[in-house]
């Protein structure tokens, strides 16, 4: 039995070695920092699900994150001189980092997202439904959060914790404090190096958590909302009447040949992810990149630009989403989606369009749905139903690092879309053509052969175009085969570069250049996107030569619904308008016509790919005004947007969006989708096809499907 004796002791003694360690003041700050940093990284694990963690450095990053911000906030008990106010103090802010911890794990269990400070100052008001975000059930595991506390409290009590009398200097304090900071800006700056511009495009709150914890990312979070609302003060309603002249000093009538062409019917927009012009009519090794988007491209059903421009910033994809369905532009820095979106009033198409023509709509996505803030960006614009990743099945090979594949993407969305009452607008966000380009060997084509550029990425890039061409094509034979086709008008646009600069030497010879004539023209010309309206039975299409850019699609296909848009606060004007202005403005504030470009502030001769060294005094006071044009038309947008201008106006026939009206929760969707479709008037295609699913009628290639 002594053995059995020498056990006991021994732990008894190493309760003594751990309990001697909190007897004193750093032993007991040293600790709370520990236990705080490891509760967080088991909710990291059990409820974030690490937050898809997909590199080492990522790995790293997750883990060492919580650690500079903890120990710098449990630091500021050590200021304290009596014991009790120190103790008291370190307990009460290990409480509050707790308490914001689980405020997090709950709201992500309802929403799969973290709290803002927007989120938190309207806490009452954040439900699903009437689901409060607290009433999410609790679960056993959330004992372990509280656990420690509910300890240390018993060990004061008990006194087994005895307080230690002896103050901790100041300047070692400040010292700790200090640690504390630096360690934040290194775990910043080595986010950087992973994640480039993450403060300043801030694109998904759980980049900004993984990269950098719950923490800066609440203090960054609360710089945003105090520097928006202090420029959102200053707005006056006064300053909508200069944006409304200078809308209407700008508005472009409508074109009487194609007004109303696809009036009535549904609207379906694919958003070609990361596409650009040069791939149409692109032959590699003698074969067609993208033979089917090539056949559209041509087809007499079909408005096609071959001068259309993507006019993003930081914002990517996010501002390519917010011209097309707002024709705003983005802001100067960052997303607008991110950093205005969750309280913004917008003027979009599924709120124009339902108000005026009685559309449903819907968005598609197999990624995040809080990723560029899209969950509540989406409810601001007005859309109905929202279904992204958590909808589709996304397991094993099925997905990329973005989301869903394309193939799949597009067939899993069946049984939402046929439910829709018609007409609707509907948006497909592609993702499978996304950097680095690579997908698995068996979804890519075995008769394609790409070319052998010696960059991998533009190699990679015409493999996972022909992806996206078969993914497209695949749609629209489920639209025919399903019905939908002929009453349908598709509108397919790219919504920024997909092969950055640092290419160009390689990609020259295989667009016919020589790589050393290579000028800053070619480059801006490369950030030509297609645009194609495809609507069936129009007959009079064709390839359209004027420029323009993604700021113009909304007043475009307005006017082709016979919705005047005139009304609206839209900066972009219809590209089938015969008194248009071919005038392209960058988010940069470059700017390109039929005839100049403006790049970096030397103008181009466009149609000899030259500087204009020597411009005449008419030349000089065009590109005066030319410039004068570009900064007015952003400066104008910029002031709509930052001061949320909008809300002061209201057009006739138009009612601002409520967004405590739209829940996106899974259940709630389903319901409604259900109930739309079911009704004995229902104009859905499930209800036309007496309620019999359209599902078995898509037909895929897409390997992960093979046997179904």
């Amino acid at each position: 039995m002594n053995w059995i004796n020498r056990v006991k002791q021994s732990g008894r003694d190493s309760g003594s070695w751990t309990l001697s360690k909190l007897q004193s003041r750093m032993g007991f700050f040293v600790f709370s920092v520990l236990i705080v940093w490891a509760k967080t990284l088991f909710v990291y694990g059990v409820d974030f699900h690490w937050m898809h963690v997909s590199t080492p450095l990522q790995v790293v990053l997750v883990i060492i994150n919580p650690l500079g911000f903890t120990a710098l906030v449990m630091a500021l008990p050590l200021f304290f001189k009596k014991s009790p106010l120190f103790y008291g103090a370190t307990v009460l802010i290990n409480g509050l980092l707790t308490l914001f911890l689980y405020m997090n794990v709950i709201y992500f269990r309802e929403f799969t997202d973290f709290m803002s400070v927007n989120t938190m100052l309207t806490y009452s008001s954040v439900n699903q439904g009437g689901k409060a975000a607290g009433a999410v059930s609790f679960q056993y595991a959330d004992i372990l959060i509280w656990l420690d506390l509910i300890i240390i409290l018993f060990l004061l009590f008990k006194k087994r914790i005895k307080m230690d009398n002896h103050p901790i200097a100041k300047g070692k304090v400040g010292t700790i404090m200090a640690a504390g900071f630096c360690f934040i800006m290194a775990n910043l700056g080595v986010a950087d190096i992973e994640r480039p511009q993450l403060l300043t495009r801030q694109f998904d709150r759980e980049y900004l958590v993984k990269y950098l914890g719950l923490g800066p990312f609440l203090g960054l979070d609360a710089y945003n909302t105090f520097t928006t609302s202090q420029v959102r003060k200053s707005a006056r309603p006064e300053e909508m009447n200069q944006v409304k002249q200078y809308v209407n000093d700008h508005y472009a009538n409508m074109n009487a040949e194609y007004a109303g062409k696809a009036k009535g019917k549904n609207l379906i927009v694919i958003h070609l992810e990361s596409f650009q012009q040069f791939s149409i009519d692109r032959r590699v090794n003698g074969q067609e990149v993208t033979p089917f988007l090539n056949s559209l491209y041509h087809s007499s059903d079909s408005l096609s630009f071959d001068n259309f421009f993507h006019e993003v910033g930081q914002g990517k994809t996010s501002d390519a989403e917010n011209m097309l369905e707002t024709s705003t532009f983005g802001l100067p820095q960052g997303s607008l989606f991110a950093k205005l979106g969750s309280d913004q009033t917008f003027q979009a198409m599924p709120a124009i369009l339902k108000q005026r023509a009685g559309y449903s709509s819907a968005v598609f996505h197999g990624n995040n749905g809080s990723f560029w803030n899209r969950t509540k960006v989406y409810k601001n614009m007005g859309y109905q139903n929202w279904i992204s990743g958590e909808y589709f099945n996304p397991t094993g090979k099925r997905a990329t690092a973005w989301g869903l594949k394309d193939k799949l993407l597009f067939k899993e969305s069946v049984p939402y879309l046929e439910q829709l009452p018609q007409p609707f607008y509907a948006k497909y966000l592609t993702v499978t053509n996304h950097t680095p380009f690579e997908i698995d060997k068996a979804d890519q084509d075995p008769t394609f052969q790409t070319t052998n550029s010696g960059s991998k990425y533009i190699d990679n890039y015409f493999v996972t175009n022909r992806y996206l061409d078969q993914s497209i094509q695949e749609f629209f034979n489920y639209l025919k085969n399903s019905g939908l086709y002929d009453n349908t008008a598709v509108v397919l646009y790219g919504d920024h570069y997909g092969i950055n600069n640092s290419e160009n030497s390689e990609l020259a010879p295989i667009l016919g250049k020589d790589a050393s004539q290579w000028t800053d023209l070619d480059t801006e010309n490369l950030q030509r996107t297609p645009l194609i309206i495809h609507i069936p039975g129009l007959q009079n299409g064709g390839i359209q030569h004027t420029y323009g850019g993604e700021i113009d699609v909304a007043p475009t296909l307005l006017h082709l619904l016979d919705l005047p848009s005139k009304r609206y606060i839209q900066f972009g004007q219809d590209l089938l308008s015969k008194n248009r202005e071919q005038l392209v403005v960058m988010r940069n504030k470059d700017w390109i016509t039929p005839d100049y470009a403006s790049i970096s502030g030397t103008i181009w001769d466009v149609h000899t790919n030259t500087v204009v060294e020597k411009p005449t005094k008419q030349q000089e006071a065009l590109f005066e005004k030319l410039d004068k044009e570009a900064r007015d038309k952003l400066s104008v947008s910029d002031t709509l947007n930052q001061k949320n201008l909008l809300r002061f106006y209201h057009p006739e026939g138009f009612t601002n969006v409520n967004a405590k009206d739209y829940d996106y929760s899974k259940e709630s969707t389903m319901k409604r989708l259900q109930k739309g479709s079911s009704a004995a008037n229902s104009s859905s295609l499930l209800a036309q096809k007496q309620w019999k699913s359209t599902a078995s009628l898509y037909q895929t290639n897409a390997p992960e499907e093979a046997g179904n």
